[in-house]
């Protein structure tokens, strides 16, 4: 049923093609599941003061055609959806395009390469207490070039998927801003207690040395603040699974120090909402 909002009698009707009265709403049309998809590519489901800031892919830019109803302008949406939309490009997402070659290059090192060398360049870039008590920006850029579990690993494909998104919204600066708070800040919110505990006589001097590397702190910090930029309900449907999962995962307490790590990156990408919802200075 749709909705209509009644107007005054006495109101003069519009004439076709007119621009809308200064100060009246634009109706936003009631999104439905089908269209979740392009909403999500195109902008549709974000709120209405971020659009003008935010870029959209080039079949969206045209008029849009004329629809019956909510439901046609969701399958007309769909339609337009293709496979490259999901995936970084040099033009479009650089920092992620970029980004994405490094982590396939040191993945084919990894699959490749010696094993004791692979366990050597990752103990290396590990973020453990003891590295990061000596070198710690180095250890904190070098931990963020390893995929924990190779390209396999399902936060490989979330890295692609979800920071592709992310940066078309918000671009590349603030789109690295949000992976690195994520990894940086989570990091240090797991390992600094760890290094606290064990000068209490909690742990044992061997988690000092605990092998810690990965991208899938950053990962969750970008899921955090792409929630951030879509309507209430694709909102949800994006952060409960998501922190479902997590708490899961904490439950179950196979790694409850990354575990922790995951949902505490997870509120920090929620923390930046309102520096990504900002709307993009133009050029």
């Amino acid at each position: 049923m749709e909705r209509t909002v009644p107007g005054p009698v006495t109101a003069p009707s519009q004439p076709p093609g007119a621009p809308p009265a200064a100060g009246r709403a634009r109706p936003r049309p009631v999104p439905d599941g089908t269209g979740l998809l392009g909403d999500l590519l195109d902008g549709d489901l974000l709120d209405d003061d971020l659009l003008d800031g935010v870029p959209r892919p080039r079949e969206a830019r045209a008029t849009a055609p004329t629809a019956t109803g909510p439901r046609q302008a969701a399958l007309s949406r769909l339609r337009r959806v293709r496979p490259r939309h999901f995936l970084p490009t040099p033009a479009g997402t650089p920092f992620t395009f970029a980004y994405t070659a490094v982590l396939a290059v040191t993945s084919l090192v990894a699959a490749l390469a010696d094993p004791a060398l692979v366990h050597t360049l990752q103990q290396g870039s590990s973020t453990d207490v003891a590295h990061l008590a000596r070198t710690p920006v180095l250890v904190l850029l070098a931990s963020a070039l390893w995929i924990a579990g190779g390209v396999v690993s399902p936060y490989a494909a979330a890295f692609v998927l979800v920071l592709s998104a992310l940066e078309r919204r918000i671009g590349a600066a603030r789109a690295a801003g949000v992976f690195l708070a994520g990894h940086v800040l989570a990091t240090l919110a797991t390992e600094v207690p760890v290094g606290l505990a064990v000068l209490a006589g909690h742990l044992p001097d061997s988690s000092l040395h605990r092998l810690d590397y990965g991208i899938s702190f950053g990962v969750a910090a970008a899921v955090g603040a792409l929630a951030g930029l879509l309507a209430p309900w694709p909102r949800r449907l994006l952060l409960v699974p998501v922190t479902g999962m997590l708490l899961g995962d904490l439950v179950a307490s196979r790694d409850p120090m990354t575990d922790w790590g995951h949902l505490i990156a997870l509120a920090i990408g929620v923390a930046t909402w309102p520096w990504v919802r900002r709307p993009r200075t133009r050029a």
